[in-house]
């Protein structure tokens, strides 16, 4: 029997998917290794390669529908990930910054534009406006740099994303008033239209958004699932906003924000949402970008080259001054200011939409029958030339500048930085992915070391043992690994419980102790995770009172009942004189960085006094709030805030016979365990002076 092998044609440019999609991958692996030797910025790299294979290059692959789906998808990616990265807080202190910023590099560019189109090129007053609107417009092109360099909550960075929103909400608003008012369309009911479609579009995303998140990350666990959610939301945003008349990369930036509390920076889900983007969404658009780019129109007229050199040379001028004056009114850094406009200066989407919406529009046709246009093939030749000038311009001063940030912030934390390294011991499969995401939550990503620790009697031989002991430890590497964090794996032969956890405490110097409780059913014990045969029927048992007594470091005990990003609010209830233990700034650190971290609302609840330290130890960029209870332990129901379904409770407890202790502490575990059915609790057992001695903290007997 003989066989034939069919091998297909190869003509240019490729038609055959495989080999289309082979090759754009070859370059995304490639460029990295080829660009880093010649000291090009990696995202310029994919331009410039985008240029060579395309159809005004080597003419190997045409930029058709596959090409502009997954670029459109790559800007609106984006733009998704620049609101998901943003610090939610801080954009609320700077938002006012942001806007400040927006009207800089909306209104400079502006005035330059118009200049440069009515009074240099002669242009009519409509077509030299949406020229200027052109100029105002700008793309966060080099956002996978800050991003990539770890330096996305830098105020430079969270000024630039809200004035890039800003500034192509105005000048997409430019162009749709021009284009109104030049085909005569802008009538009465035009603005009332417009202005309500965007109301209704933005009041959705924003508010719509987060119950839909909320609701769907509590039912959901599956990592499949909730990543295809994530990208469902991230084209529906983009869907409402052009609908509602405005750019899609609004609407995905505006989804990205809804999503933001949702998502924690160091959670699985961000690190899958990160990955798949700057592997194959982010790439695919900047490869496309450079596909646009014709070095023939310098050769076309000479027309085209005055048009492209006054762009050029006015809307960098424009862009730079506006980060000018950003820098001297906020007392940014001159490395801040270089990210800022280096941020600012790239024009690639809605200089796009602008200029074809512009070279479309036929306002009228010549004697000859050569159609009349408000923007001339001039200006379309120049728009892409300059996309391909402020692109180069846009990754060089925003490698340098973020690059120099980066660094000063590295120097600062190795300065000022201690180890946190973080014990989680594991007991059963259950619970352990929640322990994992409190302790990545808890501590901050450049000096945090986990722990995962199973105990197996050394009294016994059983192989089954040392296998399901490797199975536990196996599952919090990989909890740990999905959002991109190494997990030690300590597995240890002891008699003892509290041995084994006490021993591994001191041999790796751990600073904070992670244990997991379940929640009880009446009448029957079930076991703490971490701590096997310990009940919590009543309250915890004697084990952990053991732990707590010779293990001197802070420690927190976690009862999850719902996903920990899907927290909206996190009550700390702080007793008095909570202030004058040892720990007091260790778990405060911590809490603040949780808060920081996940985007939830804090509130403290303490006496007058406490107050007042909690107060005097926070930091510029703590909003939490206080509020002042004087109840006693001794009454947990008037000790309690009020508690809704998406709050998270702290109770920062003490060790018996400690400054901090009150009598009523040795019944709140029993009492949270039976009334609070809803909600997450955490028990928070801070460092205290003196010798902790290993008796009875609750008085309770293992049920």
């Amino acid at each position: 029997m003989f066989f034939s092998l069919s091998i297909p044609s190869i003509s240019l440019p490729l038609e055959h998917t495989i080999l289309k999609f082979m090759l754009i991958m070859a370059i995304v692996l490639g460029a990295p290794l080829v660009l880093n030797r010649l000291k090009i910025p990696y995202l310029l790299g994919l331009i410039i390669a985008g240029a060579v294979i395309g159809p005004n290059g080597l003419n190997l692959v045409l930029r058709d529908s596959s090409i502009i789906l997954s670029g459109t998808a790559g800007l609106l990616y984006i733009m998704f990930l620049s609101g998901l990265d943003m610090d939610m807080n801080d954009f609320r202190r700077n938002g006012w910054r942001s806007a400040v910023f927006g009207l800089y590099t909306f209104s400079i560019p502006m005035i330059f534009g118009i200049v440069a189109g009515h009074w240099i090129l002669g242009y009519p007053l409509y077509s030299s406006i949406l020229l200027a609107g052109l100029f105002a417009s700008q793309t966060l092109i080099a956002y996978p740099i800050v991003s990539r360099l770890g330096i996305t909550r830098d105020r430079a960075v969270t000024i630039a994303v809200g004035g890039t929103i800003v500034t192509d909400v105005l000048a997409l608003m430019v162009l749709t008033v021009v284009v109104g008012l030049a085909t005569g369309e802008a009538d009465g009911a035009f603005w009332y239209r417009f202005g309500c479609s965007v109301a209704a579009c933005v009041a959705v995303i924003l508010l719509l958004f987060p119950v839909l998140g909320r609701w769907f990350f509590k039912r959901c666990s599956d990592n499949v699932s909730q990543y295809v959610f994530v990208l469902v939301m991230v084209f529906l945003g983009a869907y409402l906003a052009q609908t509602a008349g405005l750019e899609p990369i609004i609407g995905a930036f505006l989804a990205g924000l809804a999503m933001n509390r949702l998502i924690p920076g160091t959670s699985p889900l961000m690190n899958r949402i990160e990955f798949v983007g700057n592997a194959i969404f982010i790439p695919f658009f900047l490869i496309g970008v450079g596909m646009l780019i014709d070095y023939r129109a310098f050769f076309r007229s000479w027309e085209s080259i005055e048009v492209s050199v006054v762009m050029i040379v006015m809307v960098t001028a424009a862009k730079y001054l506006a980060a000018c004056l950003t820098q001297k009114t906020f007392r940014l850094s001159r490395d801040q200011r270089t990210l800022l406009f280096g941020l600012s200066s790239a024009h690639v989407a809605a200089t796009l939409a602008a200029v074809m919406v512009g070279y479309n529009v036929v306002l009228g046709y010549t004697p000859e029958g050569e159609p009349i246009r408000l923007l001339n093939e001039a200006v379309l030749n120049g728009t892409i030339l300059m996309i391909l000038a402020t692109c180069t311009i846009s990754t060089f001063a925003s490698q340098r500048g973020a690059h120099n940030i980066a660094v000063e912030g590295a120097q600062g934390t190795s300065e000022r930085g201690v180890g946190e390294q973080v014990l989680i011991p594991v007991a059963r499969k259950e619970g352990i992915g929640e322990l994992v995401g409190l302790s990545i939550a808890l501590t901050k990503q450049k000096y945090r070391s986990l722990y995962a620790l199973n105990v197996i009697d050394n009294r016994t031989d059983d192989p089954e043992l040392k296998k399901r002991s490797q199975a536990l430890l196996d599952t919090a590497a990989m909890a740990a690994a999905a959002a991109d964090i190494h997990m030690h794996r300590l597995q240890r032969y002891d008699v003892n419980i509290v041995n084994a956890i006490v021993s591994a405490v001191r041999e790796r110097n751990i600073t904070d102790l992670v244990l997991g409780m379940h929640r009880s059913t009446p009448g029957a014990g079930l076991p703490i995770p971490g701590i096997p045969g310990i009940a919590t029927a009543a309250a915890l048992g004697k084990t952990l009172s053991a732990v707590l007594g010779q293990c001197n470091v802070t420690t927190f005990i976690y009862r999850p009942t719902q996903p920990f990003p899907t927290i909206r609010r996190h009550m700390v209830v702080v007793p008095r004189r909570a202030e004058l233990e040892a720990g007091f700034q260790a778990w405060l650190l911590r809490l603040r960085h949780l808060a920081h971290d996940t985007g939830a609302q804090l509130i403290f609840h303490a006496p007058a006094q406490t107050i007042e330290r909690l107060r005097g130890s926070r930091r510029k960029k703590d909003i939490a709030r206080y509020v002042v209870r004087e109840a006693g332990w001794d009454n947990p129901a008037a000790l309690l805030p009020e508690l809704r379904h998406d709050d998270c409770l702290w109770l920062v407890m003490s060790r018996r016979d400690r400054i901090s202790y009150q009598t009523g502490m040795s019944r709140m575990p029993a009492y949270l365990d039976e009334t609070l059915t809803d909600n997450n609790f955490v028990l928070v057992y801070p460092v205290q002076a003196g010798n902790a001695e290993p008796q009875g903290i609750f008085n309770m007997n293992i049920g």
